[in-house]
């Protein structure tokens, strides 16, 4: 099926709701299509947080632009996943024209792309935008204006008491301990938004160099907006993962089982393509490679048991035995994103010390790292390769297996950096050989 954003052929759309519900004629259109084009390799692309469809589609069509070159005469098939996600516009694009990434004013103000991107994101809540944007605009001095601020994040982004959707937030769970709501969003907002401040002072310092000044808590508070959005967006991935494409995928098997298909994620949408290995239909072995690119969720997310608490284990446990082929992840540790801004969601974990007090070092190193910054961690039998090597060897047919993307990922500003300088022809040859496409 031709896109005319998208260069390569057969191309197909995949869009879900935030409950996971895929556009109906989209999917069917799908799983006639890839018998009548007949396709023997279905590489299936989830974007992270993104603005709109239509920088999902051009994300989709750069990556996937030199596979046909690459694997010629291989029939392959290539399938966008678009779900409701989004990108706080401060965050760059590498390559991205200025109308994407466009130079934006100074934090805490919520410009007008970040507000429409929310608008697109949360539906029926734009009197709490508005509401939302007036404070942080006026920045008001008053400790029950931070409580007021809290309170209408929380309306925001639905923060859901225990129970199956909080679960799709979760990336370790410890035995008999119920999955509560972040910690952000149980204690004082005053004192959230101050620590939050503080560790954005530390982590802007250059060479970490102590500031004198006393931190503005707005800023904490524009920070807190932006950890309960990825929250929210991190929870939505999981659901769209496992109750949505899981579940396409198991459909595509009962009507086409000689289909390989290859799963490849960004962001939080690594965190998608892999829950939806928890979606698939028992039985289904036609997923035959996983590839996360600079992951955002825990490095212990496929852990049986962690390092540091023998009750708790990883929400994904096992799940990569799902895989007929190996789970590749690709990780950098020129992802800021990932590297000093995914830390600060440690305060969402319940994290009594505070975020500003910690070593970030020390916590991504252990309790707080992420897939993209590391790689999977306490998985036995994991291998790592640097992706130059890894281009050259033969990968593992089954297990998790960890490459240092950070030669090619390595270019971005702050805040993010490199997280989303994945556009590498390197890096699509790294999906062909996972998934052995020829």
């Amino acid at each position: 099926m031709a896109n005319p954003a998208v260069s390569v052929t057969p191309y197909w759309e995949l869009t879900f709701d935030a409950d996971g519900d895929p556009d109906a004629g989209k999917r069917d259109r799908l799983l006639a299509g890839v018998a009548r084009h007949g396709v023997r390799d279905l590489i299936v692309f989830a974007h992270g947080w993104n603005s709109d469809r239509s920088g999902a589609t051009r994300l989709y069509d750069r990556f996937f632009a030199p596979i046909p070159e690459l694997a010629f005469g291989a029939r392959i098939g290539y399938v966008g996943v678009v779900w409701p996600s989004m990108r706080f516009s401060d965050e760059p694009i590498p390559d991205f024209p200025r109308a994407v990434a466009a130079e934006l004013p100074p934090r805490p103000t919520l410009d007008k792309d970040t507000r429409h991107a929310l608008l697109e994101t949360f539906p029926g809540r734009a009197t709490v935008i508005d509401q939302l944007a007036r404070l942080l605009d006026q920045q008001p001095r008053e400790e029950a204006e931070l409580e007021e601020f809290g309170r209408l994040v929380r309306m925001l982004v639905d923060v859901v008491p225990p129970g199956p959707q909080a679960l799709f937030a979760a990336d370790t769970l410890a035995e008999g301990v119920p999955q509560n709501a972040p910690a952000m969003f149980s204690g004082p907002t005053a004192a959230v938004c101050e620590e939050f401040a503080q560790a954005l002072t530390l982590l802007e310092a250059p060479d970490g160099a102590a500031s004198f000044s006393l931190p503005n808590p707005w800023e904490g508070a524009h920070e807190l907006l932006r950890q309960a959005t990825y929250y929210a967006m991190k929870r939505r991935a999981g659901t769209v993962g496992e109750r949505g494409l899981g579940r396409v995928v198991g459909q595509l098997a009962a009507r086409a089982s000689e289909v390989r298909v290859h799963l490849v994620g960004h962001s939080f949408g690594a965190r998608l393509v892999s829950f939806a290995l928890r979606g698939l239909p028992k039985g289904v072995r036609t997923v035959k490679s996983v590839t996360l690119l600079q992951g955002a969720f825990s490095h212990y997310a496929f852990a049986s048991r962690l390092p540091h608490d023998a009750r708790a284990g990883g929400m994904l446990e096992g799940q990569h035995n799902r895989i007929d082929g190996p789970l590749v992840c690709c990780y950098s540790r020129h992802d800021s994103a990932l590297s000093t801004m995914y830390p600060l969601a440690s305060r969402m974990a319940g994290d009594a010390r505070g975020v500003a007090a910690l070593d970030i070092g020390r916590m991504l190193g252990a309790k707080w790292g992420a897939m993209g910054h590391d790689g999977v961690q306490a998985v036995p039998g994991t291998k790592s390769y640097e992706l130059a090597d890894a281009l050259r060897a033969t990968l593992p047919t089954s297990g998790c297996v960890n490459v240092d993307a950070a030669a090619v990922v390595r270019r971005g500003g702050p805040p993010a950096g490199a997280h989303s300088d994945i556009v590498h022809r390197e890096l699509a040859q790294l999906v062909l050989a996972a998934g052995r496409i020829r």
